[in-house]
């Protein structure tokens, strides 16, 4: 009985989360540099999109498993990284007395987080919890065509839709309002290399940045991948040429 009980409350959980998915916009389809066997990241769009993380995400979202040392792989260099870092304060400690202190981050420190923790973060966003952002891109369906349209993705509400108050309409986020207000308008950030920071263009640095943090080994994935390969091709005509010059032997 409490096997049939769980089973179907499994089953509606399901069935809303379903529609509640059928609900949103199919998310638009864009050609990303890291996609593909051979694809890469754009290290110039990721940096901007840290810009934008840093200047615009931030002051919300986390990204708990990314340390500032690992801006390296984007292209930041170690002095660079070490003038990112300095600007955040850490707890730390217990010093000689027993007491904890802060002092300023170091390159091998994680990104330092908003809020001290989930109660401080609910307290400041009338109930909500801006989720890490380091590995939104693999946690949603789609991630970076979801993430994308998402953030580009804010409307006027049809006059025919019922928007809650202190909500927001998106019609790619499932339900098709959302707590989180429009993040990026146009101009917000001004960007160092000079790009025009259109909401477009800082979406698609955000979500080139974004798939890295979730997926900072991809390139060396993929070249092993693609190694592991050229490997096989190799030896399968390498046996293949063997077992035809073996066989013939012996029928001679």
């Amino acid at each position: 009985m409490i096997r049939t009980i769980t089973a179907l409350f499994i089953l509606t959980f399901a069935s809303s989360l379903t529609l509640a998915s059928e609900d949103a916009h199919p998310p638009k389809q864009i050609t990303w540099p890291f996609e593909g066997a051979l694809g890469k990241v754009d290290r110039q769009a990721a940096q901007r999109g840290f810009q934008v993380y840093k200047e615009v995400c931030a002051a919300c979202h986390g990204l708990y498993n990314v340390s500032y040392r690992n801006l390296k792989d984007i292209g930041f260099s170690e002095s660079e990284i070490k003038e990112i870092a300095k600007n955040y304060t850490v707890k730390d400690g217990p010093n000689e007395e027993g007491e904890m202190f802060e002092r300023p981050a170091t390159p091998a420190d994680k990104f330092v987080r908003p809020y001290p923790n989930e109660q401080a973060a609910r307290a400041s966003n009338n109930g909500a919890y801006p989720p890490d952002l380091s590995l939104i891109v693999k946690a949603r369906g789609d991630g970076a065509n979801y993430l994308f349209s998402l953030l580009t993705g804010y409307a006027e509400a049809p006059s025919n839709f019922k928007l809650m108050t202190g909500l927001y309409y998106n019609p790619y986020f499932p339900g098709g309002q959302i707590a989180m207000p429009p993040p990026l308008t146009e101009g917000q950030v001004t960007y160092m290399d000079g790009t025009k920071s259109s909401v477009e263009q800082m979406a698609h640095d955000l979500t080139v940045f974004l798939q890295w943090t979730a997926e900072p080994e991809m390139e060396h994935r993929k070249s092993m991948g693609l190694k592991v390969m050229i490997f096989l091709v190799f030896f399968t005509i390498f046996f293949y040429i063997s077992k035809r010059t073996i066989w013939q032997k012996l029928r001679e």
